[in-house]
């Protein structure tokens, strides 16, 4: 599959789906279905109305609202054009969610109830990072004519991310040397998924333009060190990690490869289809879809050490698993290349009570795949 040198430059979006026989049409209907279900479906969905004019999206396995989701929210609506929605998400997210007193003073509390009420009073960058992607692309795609100045806000988030020590005495999001995101402003060292140089590479053109050279470093920081922390046969990545890739565990968790993680093969696939496929990554898709061929369907997914040996630990989130396996072939292509597609376009979105997570990354991974995520 040639998609030339990316999206940004060339404007194409390719439907990677026509390989395994799914037309455009038949892509769309399942990105329409998809998106009604999470939003609107009266059982499967976890988009809700607060207050009768903001709304939240629910982590169904924690009962909470992580800015993880609501920022994941506010990028699906922006990609369907979906404005009433996402002023709704960004609404309770500055509502419940931004912090106003103290170092962490304009950051977005993690987690909060679904009436508001917080259950953290520290930020997760994954958040902020995806709140200003997504408002730099309502910028692009609405104009900043209603009730929020997207672009402003998304500058504003971006201001802090890198310069809190200045503005409130608190720790930035990015270890200012190495230009690494960290996993919470307050420690030193970091989470591969987290790490999205083609989100770094837009904010390098509409930041604060002080900040863009410190941006595009970033970018480049990120790529390097997407490749540097994957295991060079498997291609899996761990979840945490010091800057020098080395795995950190976490959480009483023995394995290093396990939800986080999963991303990291989404991420790279989305960089590759804006910006062009990278050597490193082509490694990594390549290593990955060979590996987890060998490991069966998805309720035979299991938690993993780097090198491949299996625990017993059953996965969170197989469906994500599947999902973002596939959109690793935008990055690189192994001979099980068609038989991800395959798989992921058969695999129904999940249900029941861990259906949020999986389901944001199916959704996120469709979009890419169908030739919809798209830079506005």
């Amino acid at each position: 599959m040639d998609f030339g040198a990316g999206a940004y430059e060339t404007g194409a979006y390719p439907n990677f789906f026509e390989a395994v026989g799914l037309n455009g049409a038949e892509v769309e209907k399942r990105i329409e279905r998809a998106f009604e279900t999470i939003f609107f479906d009266p059982d499967e969905k976890f988009y809700h109305d607060v207050d009768g004019d903001c709304g939240c999206m629910e982590d169904t396995g924690n009962i909470d609202a992580r800015t993880e989701g609501m920022s994941y929210g506010m990028m699906m609506c922006v990609q369907m054009d979906r404005q009433d929605l996402f002023d709704r998400l960004w609404r309770f997210s500055r509502r419940y969610m931004l912090l106003t007193e103290g170092p962490n003073a304009g950051y977005f509390a993690w987690s909060v109830q679904l009436n508001g009420k917080h259950n953290a009073e520290g930020p997760a960058p994954d958040g902020e990072e995806y709140f200003a992607m997504a408002l730099f692309m309502a910028d692009g795609r609405w104009g900043s004519r209603g009730d929020f100045d997207y672009a402003a806000d998304a500058r504003e988030i971006l201001r802090h991310c890198v310069h809190q020590k200045e503005l409130t005495g608190g720790e930035p999001m990015w270890n200012p040397v190495n230009k690494q995101i960290k996993f919470v402003p307050g420690v030193e060292f970091t989470d591969p998924s987290y790490h999205l140089p083609h989100f770094y590479t837009l904010f390098s053109q509409r930041a604060d333009e002080g900040d863009r050279p410190f941006w595009r470093e970033a970018a480049e920081a990120s790529r390097a060190y997407i490749a540097l922390s994957a295991h060079p046969v498997t291609g899996l990545s761990p979840e945490y990690a010091s800057y020098d890739g080395t795995p950190i565990l976490l959480f009483g968790k023995p394995w290093p490869w396990y939800s986080d993680a999963y991303r990291v093969m989404m991420n790279i696939g989305l960089d590759s289809l804006w910006f062009g496929r990278k050597p490193g990554y082509e490694r990594i898709a390549r290593a990955v879809q060979q590996f987890l061929s060998t490991q069966g369907p998805e309720d035979n997914y299991r938690a993993c050490m780097l090198d491949g040996t299996r625990t017993e630990e059953p996965a969170m989130h197989p469906t994500a698993i599947t999902a973002c396996c596939a959109a690793s072939v935008i990055a690189g292509e192994s001979e099980k290349a068609a038989d991800w597609l395959r798989r992921f376009a058969e695999l129904p979105l999940r249900r029941g009570k861990r259906r949020y997570y999986d389901n944001c990354l199916y959704f996120f991974c469709l979009l890419m795949l169908g030739g919809r995520y798209r830079i506005y």
